[in-house]
């Protein structure tokens, strides 16, 4: 199968790689930012800090030096207005122009004695009364009605009275926000534009790989003088390539060796008894008394079991080593069908056997007559041994997609238990059986040499049941609808 359609894009491996990169980038720059993002807040806190610091000294020297009298008020206002206006690189909001900076003033009872700023001193000093203030230690202060907390410093004058100098922390966060903003859109873009980068190489390196796949998976039982393609850098995928085609050198030089060696076991096997065969049939033709015929029919008769047995023997050995030679060409599977079971009638007949044949549309496949025909031969061979008198064996014969299924069932006593998980290998019989236990062995043989599988199971209702799937090898075009035929051999009531 081709693995183009095998999983889909966002199951491949291209997709994972590029989303587990992508996901390590995207942990690793937020880690990042989030240093950045507190390392900025921290420099813009420390130099508000050192502002606030240094302008209420100067506002607490004003006050301490200048005398208590009715022009008091306007110096330190004055003053205080003055040190507004010194805030560096900030905007300000619309309204009052110290709507950023306040100054408090209280005497040594805590009452209000001074206040410049916007709105209503007495709400910024509810706020300072329920939260203690240390000397020139500034910190964070919430306002009722404020969109944002100030940052506020005390200082201790000589009189009892305390001044409260504040900075609205608005710009502060406006800064920390835009920085926030344009760090997640360029950190979405530049996600999104990795993920395509890493995902578009990626795709392209395994592309390659996929391109192997492929070209392993078309070299078939019959086509091992083929191999993979080797692009032309000297990387791991080329390094993979070369690797793939020397392994396919050395399996493709093992199968001949094996070829070679079963041609010619079977030759030296083959001669002697084809010409045992051939004195035996001399004699038998010479023979003039019915007496002495059968012991030479019985002689020939055993020579071809054997023979028969030999060729099994070495066609399973050579299936089970992937090494089955397929002669390929066009067949219809349901007319190999009828033909066998017209060729097996009479002796199902003659065992009292019912045979069903049930063939559903068109089963034209790619496969090796000769093998597809000895391997239905050995399923009608097996049910007629091993079936009691009066059981019904069917054949089901369908399409599903691209493959052709055969399911082969009967209500027989089934398989034993013992031999059922063993049942495809050789020399695996039953007591009762009088084979050598190549049957079965030889149709798993055939069917995987042609790229499918066969399983073997028992009915609930009593019975044995074999399922053989194989790939069509043909377009679905090629295929012409035809009626469901049923074909019914044996004796007995269908």
């Amino acid at each position: 199968m081709s693995s183009k359609t095998a999983n889909p894009v966002m199951r491949s491996a291209a997709w994972r790689i590029s989303l587990w990169a992508t996901l390590a980038f995207a942990c690793g720059t937020m880690v990042v930012f989030a240093f950045l993002h507190r390392f900025v807040a921290s420099d813009i806190r420390q130099r508000t800090d050192a502002w606030l610091t240094g302008e209420v000294e100067v506002l607490g020297d004003v006050a301490e030096h200048t005398p208590k009298d009715a022009l008091y008020d306007r110096v330190v206002s004055e003053v205080a207005e003055l040190a507004s206006n010194e805030v560096p690189n900030r905007l300000r909001s619309e309204g009052h122009s110290n709507d950023l900076v306040f100054f408090l003033q209280t005497d040594a009872q805590g009452a209000l004695t001074l206040w410049v700023g916007a709105g209503r001193g007495e709400a910024y000093l509810d706020a300072i009364r329920r939260r203690p203030f240390k000397p020139d230690e500034p910190q964070d202060l919430p306002v009722a009605g404020s969109d944002a907390p100030y940052r506020v410093v005390a200082l201790h004058i000589d009189d009892g009275s305390i001044i409260y100098l504040g900075l609205s922390e608005h710009d502060e966060l406006r800064v920390l926000r835009n920085l926030r903003f344009r760090f997640f859109t360029w950190w979405l873009l530049l996600v999104m534009l990795g993920f395509v980068i890493v995902f578009y190489t990626t795709r392209r390196m395994l592309s390659h790989v996929r391109e192997i796949t492929e070209a392993a998976s078309r070299i078939g039982h019959t086509e091992l003088d083929k191999r993979v393609p080797v692009s032309a850098r000297n990387d791991e995928v080329a390094h993979l390539a070369r690797t793939l085609n020397h392994m396919l050198d050395r399996i493709e030089n093992s199968v001949r060796q094996l070829h070679t060696m079963t041609d010619a076991l079977a030759h030296d096997l083959r001669s002697p008894l084809t010409a045992i065969r051939g004195k035996l049939e001399m004699s038998l033709s010479a023979a003039a008394h019915g007496e002495q015929a059968e012991p030479i029919v019985a002689a020939i008769d055993e020579l071809d079991r054997l023979t028969e047995f030999l060729n099994t023997s070495l066609d399973v050995a050579e299936g089970k080593a992937d090494a089955l030679r397929l002669s390929k060409s066009e067949l219809d599977l349901e007319e190999l069908l009828r033909g066998m079971a017209d060729l097996y009638e009479p002796s199902m007949h003659e065992k009292n056997l019912r045979v069903r044949l049930t063939a559903r549309g068109p089963v034209r496949m790619l496969a090796d007559a000769a093998l597809m025909h000895r391997m239905i031969s050995n399923l009608f061979d097996n049910e007629l041994k091993h079936l009691p008198a009066g059981c019904t064996v069917e054949f089901v014969l369908e399409t599903a997609q691209e493959q052709a299924k055969l399911t082969v069932q009967d209500d027989g006593p089934g398989f034993s238990q013992e031999i059922l998980p063993h049942l495809f290998e050789r020399r695996v019989k039953g007591k009762q059986s009088s084979g050598h236990g190549l049957g079965l062995a030889f149709v798993d043989a055939v069917v995987r040499a042609h790229g499918g599988s066969v399983a073997a199971s028992n009915r609930k209702d009593g019975g044995a049941r074999l399922e053989l799937v194989m790939p069509r090898g043909l377009a679905a075009e090629n295929a012409e609808p035809r009626p469901v035929i049923i074909a019914i051999a044996g004796s007995g009531k269908p």
